[in-house]
């Protein structure tokens, strides 16, 4: 009997489907050695040797593989294919105390790939062993030599991390620029024209509109119309102008599809398609790759395998047909790791209809079977047609388009427009039924989106496929970021502060480039070309010597406290703002004496408790940042209410006309009392 490890448990009920009896397939459950918590777990004096430990709930998984191992002719390692599964594998080797274990890598579950890899094992990889063991050591010395440092200039519970602190940086320099903007008026003049005919006959499409241009030298320039005095100068200048087609480009246009995905991709097209977590998208991408539909989800590469380009042609050719296949490769970045082959179904025949799979699952198998037969598909072509109308010193120009072979687009649709223009020859005269002034104003640039930073994430080298949902995940879960109500990005003031104190007393941890350099060199690594501990060191000596003279420089009421005019209401000693874990407070000055604290005055609602009588309800946050209407005599008081309260024209609460609670706005914009044992609802 022959033993294979995997990671996880539906992996390996899969794969031993595909095996026969003389191979038992168990699963290690992840990871089955770590770092320690609660301690460095690094030898730094000692070429960063780690000290690696047995986590408790591993324990029973070992115990059983070491009895199965025992048993076994040969023991083989099936984790993932990538540096965090072949670090698995290798952890298993020590533990169980494997001489010589195979190793096999495959990109599908498939019983052909799994058979074929059992034919072609080979041994462990030290430099991909090497490289994630050298991005952990990294990221635990950051963590652990810097967190206590923000715990003792700010506040305990804060943690700083490698990858998150740069990703945080990039959403606090949105949030920046966004205050920063000033807005700015512009206007813009289109022509809505028509042919002229006289004919009594209807012309579809007779009427079309057409965007005003400055002719420079023959060279046509965007008007930059700043306000309507200008605006309204230029419409008296058209008075009376003839509009005479000057001229027309008629043209094929081609658009080409997509690559097939890669991790960072499949993460921004679930976001953006169906305002899907990174974090979810992968968990549904894992669960499909185990049950053997998908190749491997966690890849930088759009390589594809000859046996999954043979099989998507026949697929096109039989089912969709043969005028709409075209043979495609795509290359991937220089960093990118061509081993691995892009996101993909195992096999294109098997289209979501056929699959017993779950809403989720669905969704995204959809995604990628699509886009994988997509980019083996002709381009869309359109029948453009632009065209330039003089009006006096002006030019009005716009440009119909027509689909003419829809090629990719009959399987993966893309938002396109067509617009068709009537039949129009050189030189004709058209008929201005208006012209159209519009008052615009510039917008400050979009906040992050989960699809946009992950892309931002890409574009600049910070973290790898499998670190992006892991960054996502983090920073929110340490409050240092949050979701508006438009899912989009904004730092907390923690975050903000926390942001600031790296970059003007560490600015190396979050500097992008410095973060996107490291990443490079972990490439290296595990490319043979670099070396692991002088990663370690070049990094860690100049960090070391940085921290300790922060530790001196820094003042922790600097950056914490801030005076106020203000006295507490208990001691009548002076109150200070201070800013915790999760945001600015007031806090007495006399502390510990006193207790005090209190919310910013910017929250406080003229409302009182309804509870106690004494105190107000207030704007607060709870540590997952979601906003609720809680007492300010909190912990006294224990009053709270998730809802709005709402205040009349007089500032005054609304008060229930059943009960006299106050009333308060749902989410759904529904008016209603905040009293549970009252039925009012407006």
């Amino acid at each position: 009997m022959n033993l294979v490890i995997v990671e996880s448990p539906t992996k390996s009920k899969t794969i031993e489907k595909f095996l026969g009896k003389n191979y038992k397939v168990l699963s290690s459950f992840g990871h089955i050695r770590d770092l320690p918590k609660g301690e460095l777990g690094i030898d730094i004096e000692n070429n960063f040797e780690p000290k690696y430990v047995i986590p408790p709930r591993a324990r029973k998984t070992i115990s059983e593989l070491k009895k199965r191992a025992q048993k076994s002719n040969e023991v083989i390692l099936a984790t993932d294919e990538d540096r965090e599964g072949e670090s698995i594998a290798w952890h298993l080797s020590e533990v169980l105390k494997l001489k010589n274990p195979k190793r096999i890598v495959f990109h599908e579950i498939t019983k052909e790939a799994i058979q074929e890899a059992i034919k072609n094992p080979r041994e462990l990889e030290a430099n991909l062993i090497n490289a994630q063991q050298a991005r952990r050591v990294l990221d635990r010395l950051v963590g652990y030599k810097l967190s206590p440092f923000l715990w003792k200039k700010i506040a305990r519970g804060l943690s700083a991390g490698r990858v998150q602190s740069a990703a945080i940086r990039l959403i606090v320099e949105r949030e920046e620029e966004i205050k920063k903007f000033k807005t700015e008026e512009y206007w813009s003049i289109e022509a809505l024209l028509q042919k002229i005919t006289n004919s009594k006959l209807q012309i579809p499409n007779n009427n079309f509109t057409a965007q005003l241009y400055k002719k420079n030298n023959n060279i046509l320039d965007k008007l930059a119309i700043k306000n309507k005095n200008k605006a309204d100068e230029i419409l008296n200048e058209l008075k009376g102008a003839e509009y005479i087609l000057e001229k027309i480009e008629k043209k094929e246009i081609k658009r080409n599809p997509l690559p097939p995905f890669i991790t960072s991709t499949l993460q921004q097209e679930c976001s953006k398609k169906f305002r899907m977590p990174a974090k979810i998208t992968m968990i549904i991408a894992q669960g499909l790759y185990e049950k053997g539909y998908i190749s491997y989800h966690r890849t930088d590469s759009v390589n594809l395998s000859s046996l999954s380009l043979g099989l998507a042609k026949k697929y096109i050719e039989e089912n969709i047909g043969k005028n709409y296949y075209n043979f495609r490769q795509y290359k991937s970045k220089s960093n990118a790791q061509e081993a691995h082959e892009a996101i993909r179904p195992t096999h294109p025949s098997k289209n979501p209809e056929s699959l017993k799979l779950e809403p989720g699952q669905k969704m995204v198998y959809d995604l990628v079977w699509r886009r994988f037969l997509a980019c083996q598909m002709k381009s869309a072509v359109f029948d453009s047609t632009t065209i330039n109308i003089t009006a006096k010193n002006y030019v009005f120009r716009t440009t119909g388009q027509i689909l003419k072979f829809d090629g990719f687009l009959k399987v993966y649709p893309i938002k396109f427009e067509e617009t068709e223009l009537p039949p129009l020859e050189i030189n004709e005269a058209l008929e201005l039924i208006r012209l159209i002034p519009s008052q615009h104003f510039t917008k400050p640039p979009a906040r992050y989106t989960e699809a946009s930073l992950i892309k931002e994430l890409e574009e600049n080298g910070i973290g790898r496929p499998s670190t992006y949902a892991p960054i996502i995940s983090t920073i929110q879960e340490r409050n240092y970021v949050g979701k508006n109500e438009e899912k989009r990005f904004q730092p907390t003031e923690i975050g903000i502060v926390v942001n600031d104190i790296l970059v003007n007393h560490f600015p190396s941890i979050v500097d992008i480039k410095f973060t996107a350099k490291l990443e490079k060199e972990l490439d290296e690594i595990a490319r043979g070309k670099d070396n692991y501990v002088k990663t370690c060191r070049d990094f860690y000596a100049p960090f070391e010597k940085n921290l300790k003279e922060k530790y001196k420089q820094v003042e922790k009421k600097d950056i914490t406290e801030k005076p106020t005019n203000k006295k507490c209401p208990r001691c009548r000693s002076d109150l200070i703002i201070r800013i915790g874990k999760y945001g600015r407070f007031y806090a007495c000055s006399a502390f510990p004496k006193c207790r005090y604290t209190g919310s910013l005055e910017k929250n406080v609602l003229d409302i009182d408790c309804p509870k106690c009588k004494k105190g107000k309800l207030t704007e607060k946050r709870t540590k997952k940042n979601k906003i609720f209407y809680g007492c300010d005599q909190f912990p006294e008081c224990d009053f709270a209410l998730w809802d709005k309260p709402i205040q009349g024209p007089d500032g005054k609460p609304e008060k229930c006309p059943k009960c006299g609670s106050p009333l308060v706005e749902t989410k759904r914009k529904q008016v209603k009392c905040s009293n549970k044992e009252c039925d009012y609802i407006c």
